[in-house]
This record gives structure tokens, sequence and C-alpha cells, in this order.
């Protein structure tokens, strides 16, 4: 019996439809599990929630505010709408301000092709942008010997913070200064090349929606992405399989799983 089935489920209404739901799981698994699509950024599967980048939001019930899908809780009997006009106009508008923010040319980025925003303006109907590009300015780090950060290309999702903290351990990642300033750094700020603390395991990098982290040497169009890494590494801490087990009982030797390290 799996973890959800031994919980408790409760009934609830997501598009006018009537499911059962794991009392107290969030709404974005419970839409996951019933095929239902709601959009999102900064959540992945196996690291914490973040709940920036406000896209997943649905209605619940009567009210007219907004509730993250990510970060909000299953209770009995909710009437859970995702898919209104006002939950597309909101999408929209959110891509839009994103790329806004950012350089996001996708004819000539490494992730063309495998780009969860380029996909969300494709799935939210953008094609142009309503409101005054920022263009920002930023140097692209390009001091690891592996990989490159495009700064102008990062959407703060914060998913590089999380999948280097909480799976490999090494809290090379965070975001400094607050609003339009904010930007992704190293450590304290420095090159990510003299990041004493990072181990090369390129988690970040697969885990990336964007072509802001990338492998070096990468043309456009040749970066891929893999960040169901993140999940596969926290279900394989979480059921020991990097931990030596004792010899069998028919005396075949120890059997253990892969290490921890790579990505």
């Amino acid at each position: 019996m799996s973890r959800a089935q031994a919980r408790a489920t409760v009934p609830v209404t997501i598009d006018g439809r009537q499911v059962k739901a794991v009392d107290g799981e969030r709404i974005l698994d419970l839409a996951r599990r019933e095929g239902v699509p709601i959009p999102t950024l900064c959540d992945l599967e196996g690291l914490s929630v973040h709940g920036g980048c406000r896209l997943c939001l649905v209605e619940v019930g009567e009210g007219a505010r907004l509730h993250p899908a990510c970060g909000t809780e299953i209770s009995e009997d909710q009437q859970i709408r995702t898919d209104s006009p006002t939950l597309r106009d909101h999408r929209r508008r959110i891509v839009e301000l994103l790329f806004a923010e950012g350089n996001h040319v996708c004819s000539v980025c490494v992730s063309n092709g495998s780009c969860e925003l380029q996909t969300l303006a494709t799935e939210t109907g953008v094609d142009h942008i309503h409101y005054e590009l920022e263009h920002p300015r930023h140097d692209v780090d390009a001091s690891h010997p592996l990989f490159s950060l495009d700064r102008e290309r990062c959407v703060l999702c914060t998913r590089c913070v999380r999948v280097c903290d909480e799976i490999e351990g090494a809290a090379v990642w965070d975001i400094t200064q607050r609003g339009g300033e904010s930007r992704l750094v190293a450590e304290m700020d420095v090159p990510w090349g003299e990041a004493t603390s990072c181990t090369s395991c390129g988690k970040c990098v697969q885990v990336c929606p964007t072509g802001a982290l990338s492998r070096r040497g990468s043309a456009t169009g040749e970066m891929r992405h893999d960040p169901q890494i993140a999940a596969f590494l926290a279900r394989a801490r979480e059921h020991g399989e990097w931990i030596d087990r004792p010899p069998a009982p028919n005396g075949d030797g120890p059997r253990s799983g892969p290490k921890a390290g790579g990505s």
C-alpha cells in the first residue's frame, strides 16, 4: 500500500468533476494525479515548495482570491477550478512579464526547443509582449570549466538554489537583492568558477527551466535539461538506495545501490 493510499481520502470537485483526494495533499499534486494541467515554473517534484512564479494559481470556492496550487492543501468538499477566463488572463500576463523582465530571444538560445518558458508562452497564447521591455544587461558568467550562467535568461525560480541545497548539499546558489534588482549569485557573489563549494555535479543545470544555466560549448538549441532528476534522486534517498546493504541471506555477498554524487 502506498503512502497516499494509507492516508484518509476526502471528496473534492476539480473543474466540475468529483474526485477523491488525499487529505492534506496539495492541489497541484491532486491535479497532476488526475491529469489536470496546471502550469508552473518554480515547482518541481523532489524539491521544497517555493511558490514564487504564481503561475499555478487556481480558484477555490466562491471567493475572488486566487490560491497557489503548489502551496494550498486539499480539504473536504473543496470546489477547485483550474481553468477560467480570469486564470487564463492571469497566466498569460505572468508569462509576458517574465519575457519583459529578461532577454529571452529564443532563436539564439542554447535551450531553444527545451525551454519551459518557451513552452508556456505557446500554451498561454503569448505571441507579443504588452509591457515595456527592461532589456537587462548582465555579463555571462563562463568562469566555470564545465557550465555557464546567463542571468539575462534567469526567471528566479530558485530550482537551482533548492536542488543544490536539498539534494547535493552544497548550497552554492542564492538570490541577492530584491525586486527588479534580484539576481542569482554563487556563494557570496563570486564568479561561479571561484565557488569552492561547487561540486560540479550539474544538477542545477539539469533542473533549470530556461537557458540561464547550460553546459559550456552548447550551441543554439543543443542544451537539453532533465528536471526529473530531482524527483529521481529524492526518491532514491528516501528509499535508501545508496545505503550499503548487509550480505544477502544466501551468502551471495553485499548488495549496494548506486553511490550519491553525480547527476
